[in-house]
């Protein structure tokens, strides 16, 4: 028989879309004092190799990356941080109200990657705020693997090279905080 307990605190991160990493340094700034200090960040990549869906909305040729921070919370955080991240892209619109950021949070544990989104789909379940969560890659032979729902950037051999360090520093610290 299982009993109700506490889950542990998770490591979360934020992927970041667009053309101006110069504002990009102002969001990170903004995620800083919640989330803490980077502790890793991925390289970033050509974001329009993989999908043209924001495309009319923010142009072409999008750059993405992920950075992990260091502040450990728990799961239910990615509710309050969802709504923090879509507050921001709407501080940064332009004078149309066209996002000129994208920020995808989400967050990490031993065994699963999770993403929060404001969509329904099949796969995701409802949290609460009109949030709902995916787990989009799991931890399994000692790297994260993609689900059939997985995003095509987040299967990218340095995209999983990322999460598995990110995770190996969650690992060893989970027990600190």
């Amino acid at each position: 028989m299982s009993h109700p307990k506490t889950p542990s605190p998770q490591l979360y991160f934020v992927a970041i879309t667009g053309k101006n990493l110069e504002l990009w340094e102002k969001v990170l700034n903004i995620l800083k004092k919640d989330l803490g200090n980077l502790i890793l960040q991925s390289k970033i990549f050509d974001f329009s190799s993989f999908t043209s869906y924001y495309a009319k909305e923010m142009g072409e040729n999008l750059k993405k990356g992920f950075y992990f921070f260091e502040n450990l919370k728990p799961p239910e955080y990615l509710i309050e941080l969802k709504h923090k991240c879509y507050k921001i892209e709407r501080e940064f619109a332009d004078f149309s109200g066209n996002r000129t950021v994208n920020l995808d949070p989400g967050y990490i544990g031993l065994s699963k990657i999770v993403l929060s989104t404001f969509k329904d789909y099949a796969h995701r379940i409802y949290l609460d705020k009109g949030v709902f969560a995916e787990v989009t890659l799991i931890y399994r032979n000692k790297t994260f693997t993609e689900l059939p729902w997985t995003y095509p950037d987040y299967k990218q051999p340095e995209i999983i090279e990322i999460f598995n360090k990110a995770r190996a520093w969650y690992k060893e610290h989970l027990n600190v905080n």
